[in-house]
Formats: structure tokens, sequence, C-alpha cells
């Protein structure tokens, strides 16, 4: 359980419930997320060969 507090007007409470399948679900998003970043950095920074125009 998770309990925010700012002052005495607000006060969050969160409880969360994470079965196996939900933790590997996590995992998967995560690691597919890592995966693209570095596809797209990689892309983003490569060198292009120069183009000559006569």
């Amino acid at each position: 359980m998770l309990r925010l507090s700012a002052g005495r007007a607000i006060d969050l409470r969160l409880k969360l419930n994470l079965t196996s399948g939900g933790l590997l679900a996590i995992g998967g998003l995560v690691s597919s997320i890592l995966l693209s970043t570095a596809v797209l950095v990689g892309v983003a920074t490569r060198h292009l060969p120069r183009r000559d125009r006569p």
C-alpha cells in the first residue's frame, strides 16, 4: 500500500495486486520500449553517405 499526502487537503492511497502474468506483461512492455528506443537512437545517429550534386 502506498500513501501520499500533501497538507491536510490531499490524501491519496493506492493498493496494487500484481500477479505473475501481470509482472511478465510489464517486463515485456518495458523491454519493448527500451528496444525501440535503442533502434531510434541508432537510426538518428548514423552517418549517411554524402550526396555530391553536379
